[in-house]
């Protein structure tokens, strides 16, 4: 039994990783096939290993009673086989890209502490080729694990994975290169959105991405990504080349308009249910000067402010340079005014200028993206805390911003009262011309409605644990609240934009039957034995939609 599953194992991870002229050529180094079955020998021949080493690493397997056990289909301990996959992935890697145990530092790298966990250990590749190994290993040896971007995410699970488990940390893979012609850059997953913005400064170039500097670039770009100019642009997702992919059977691969079409389309906004995606050519767009202000209200202004943003979004929006970005607190209302090029009090946020009682907080400005994006990354709250999104959306209609927002102000209110738990209420404009930008560059899985329409979120940060579910129940209350009065005055809209979406969520649904049925046959086709949606530890995935 142990020798014909070293038969099937072996030949798939040696197939991923070196070629079939390895184990001739260094034959006469390793140990006799007495020893080691064949499959294992030319597996750990194409690793490049001594015969000290391959006489290490085939002893530690052939007495592990649990791998024994696991293969014969009899009980084992499965935090013995985890501990004995961190082991491979140690032995074949090196300890410079495998952390066990796993430290404080490397544990609780995830900005919400709801996500802090400990796993089994950290895999740390440094290429692509060290991710198609990391995965081999955990589908061979079964063992639950979870990718972590930027570990921005604030489900628990979604970027993060206790004991018994593995984390596959990407932060290695941080490259931003730029095409000889500047028209293409390619980004590594674990890079950070602000210093992408950094790089590509001096070429008076960006990349439609996130819009706080600490979000890592893979999360962000495979839920969709808003942008503050996905009106003229579209998405993040739908300004991806190509998509460099690790299958779940260690294949390393591309997709783009040309390979693996249905591929390419299915992580435009899938999520993490197709591999692991290790590099990202994503197109350049000509912003680097730009005009921003913002503005600071008292909450007694929130109708008038609304009822400023449907104008503008009726009217004002049609200029695809300009956008509107809204926060309202508990207290304040920010108005931020952004548009793609240098100017004077862009027309088209005219009736902006009419609201009064405001505070200026940052004058009307030409400045850079880069300067904006600092000045976002500066604003955001450094104290360590618990955070979630939630997601809903609607129609066009300024009267049931209002309603909603009462409802939510009332109901947050009570609630920070009781436990000092700060949340926010996020309008976010799309305009149509986002949605056929991205039709226009092949389309997406979102399923977005082809007309204008808003898509409302929240942050929500508290320190106490023993009080999420108290905390939690203004957003949920909230999100129901847009679905009752939606539906009742005909202005519901399904959307829940990933990015956005919190871990009781399901935004996959909101994509619509048709695209939730091709999304699962993708999977089928790529991860035929389910790898993504089985072993991976949590995350919108199609298993749960």
């Amino acid at each position: 039994m142990l020798r014909s599953f070293w038969f099937s194992v072996l030949q798939g991870i040696s197939a991923a990783t070196a070629a079939a002229s390895a184990f001739k050529q260094d034959a006469h180094h390793l140990v006799s096939r007495d020893n080691v079955s064949g499959e294992m020998y030319a597996f750990i021949s194409s690793m490049s290993l001594s015969s000290s080493q391959v006489q290490s690493i085939a002893s530690t397997y052939e007495q592990n009673s649990d791998l024994v056990a696991f293969l014969e289909g009899k009980s084992y301990s499965q935090a013995a086989l985890t501990s004995l996959a961190c082991y491979s992935a140690r032995f074949v890697l090196g300890s410079g890209s495998v952390d066990a145990p796993v430290n404080a530092t490397e544990a609780d790298t995830n900005w919400s502490e709801a996500c802090w966990q400990t796993p089994s250990c950290a895999i740390i590749p440094s290429n692509e080729q060290a991710v198609s190994i990391s995965l081999l290993i955990i589908n061979f040896f079964k063992v639950k694990f979870s990718i972590r971007s930027g570990g921005h995410s604030p489900n628990p699970g979604w970027s993060s994975i206790g004991q018994q488990g593995i984390l596959i940390d990407m932060q290695k893979l941080n490259q931003i290169t730029l095409s000889s012609d500047h028209t293409v850059a390619s980004l590594g997953p674990g890079g950070r959105w602000g210093d992408v913005y950094q790089a590509l400064d001096p070429y008076g170039l960006s990349v439609i991405g996130g819009r706080i500097p600490h979000v890592g670039v893979g999360g962000l770009i495979l839920g969709g990504g808003y942008f503050h100019f996905s009106a003229k642009y579209g998405l993040a997702a739908d300004n991806v080349k190509n998509f460099e992919i690790v299958l779940a059977n260690g294949t390393i691969t591309n997709a783009n308009l040309q390979q693996n079409t249905d591929l390419f389309w299915a992580l435009k906004g899938g999520g993490p249910n197709f591999g692991i995606v290790t590099r990202f050519d994503m197109y350049t767009v000509p912003i680097r000067n730009i005009w921003y202000s913002l503005t600071v209200y008292p909450n007694s202004e929130v109708s008038s402010i609304f009822n400023a943003l449907v104008e503008w979004q009726n009217n004002g929006a049609s200029d695809t340079l300009g956008t509107v970005a809204i926060v309202v607190g508990l207290e304040i209302t920010e108005v931020g005014l952004l548009y793609a090029q240098p100017t004077y009090q862009p027309a088209s946020f005219a009736p902006f200028y009419e609201l009064g009682g405001g505070i200026i907080a940052i004058p009307p400005t030409n400045g850079t993206l880069t300067s904006l994006t600092t000045i976002l990354g500066a604003s955001q709250s450094q104290t360590t805390e618990r955070h979630d999104y939630r997601a809903a959306s609607s129609k066009i209609d300024a009267q049931l911003y209002k309603d909603v927002y009462a409802f939510w102000q009332q109901d947050a209110s009570a609630v920070y009262n009781a436990t000092g738990a700060n949340q926010t209420f996020v309008i976010q404009p799309v305009p149509v011309s986002l949605v056929q930008a991205g039709n226009a560059k092949g389309g997406n899985a979102l399923g977005m409605p082809n007309e204008s329409f808003q898509c409302w979120t929240t942050l929500i940060d508290w320190s106490n644990a023993s009080q999420d579910n108290e905390v939690r129940s203004t957003s949920i209350a909230t999100t129901q609240k847009w679905q009752q009065l939606g539906q009742q005055r005909g202005l519901g809209e399904t959307v829940l934009f990933m990015n956005d979406a919190s871990r009781d969520q399901d935004p996959l649904a909101g994509y619509g039957a048709t695209n939730l049925a091709k999304l699962k046959s993708i999977s089928q086709k790529y991860d035929p034995s389910q790898v993504f949606q089985t072993l991976q530890s949590n995350g919108f995935l199609l298993s749960k939609a």
